[in-house]
C-alpha cells in the first residue's frame, strides 16, 4: 500500500504534464518554420528562455517538483486508504495541505486554466510560440520530479528543500 500511494502520486501527475506535453507540442509542431517572420523568431527565443526559467525552474524544479515528492514520501510513510486513492490530488496539495498550500494550489490551477483558455484565442504563429515555450517548461518540470525521485532514493527526505504543508496533527 505504501509502495502504490508513492507510485500512484507521482506516477499520476507525470501522467497528467505528459499528457499536457504531448497535447501541446502537437500544436507547436503545426508551426511552419518556412512562413516564420524575424520577431516571431526573436519572440520564441525569448519566451522559450523565460519558459524554461521561470515555469521550470522556478515554478517547477525549486517549488512544485520537491513538493510532489516530499508529500508522496509523506503519503507512504503515512498511508490513509482516501490519500491513496486520491493519491495525485493529494501530492499537488489539493488534500489533506494547510490551509496556505490549498489555497496556492487552487489559485495557481485557477491562473493556469484561465491562461490556457485565454491562449487558445490567439491566431497561428503566436499560438505554437507560446507552446513551444509551455512544453519546453513542462518538460522541465518532469525531469525535475525524477530528479527529486532519485535525490530522495540517495539522500533521504530531509535532503529536499520544500516542507510537506501537511497540517498538523492534535
Amino acid at each position: 500500500m505504501r509502495a502504490l500511494g508513492y507510485i500512484w502520486g507521482i506516477g499520476g501527475i507525470v501522467l497528467l504534464l505528459s499528457f499536457a506535453i504531448v497535447r501541446l507540442g502537437g500544436v507547436a509542431l503545426e508551426l511552419d518554420p518556412g512562413a516564420l517572420q524575424p520577431q516571431h523568431w526573436a519572440v520564441m527565443l525569448a519566451w522559450l528562455i523565460y519558459m524554461i526559467w521561470a515555469e521550470g525552474y522556478k515554478g517547477f524544479h525549486k517549488a512544485f517538483a520537491p513538493r510532489v515528492v516530499v508529500r508522496a514520501n509523506y503519503l507512504a510513510d503515512n498511508p490513509r486508504i482516501s490519500h491513496l486513492v486520491l493519491a495525485p490530488l493529494f501530492c499537488m496539495g489539493y488534500i489533506h495541505a494547510t490551509a496556505r498550500r490549498r489555497l496556492l494550489s487552487v489559485g495557481l490551477t485557477t491562473m493556469i486554466i484561465s491562461f490556457v483558455l485565454l491562449v487558445r484565442l490567439l491566431p497561428q504563429p503566436w499560438r505554437g510560440i507560446v507552446d513551444v515555450g509551455v512544453v519546453a517548461g513542462l518538460v522541465v518540470g518532469v525531469l525535475s520530479i525524477f530528479y527529486y525521485v532519485l535525490q530522495l532514493r540517495q539522500s533521504g527526505a530531509a535532503s529536499l528543500p520544500v516542507a510537506t504543508d501537511v497540517p498538523i496533527q492534535a
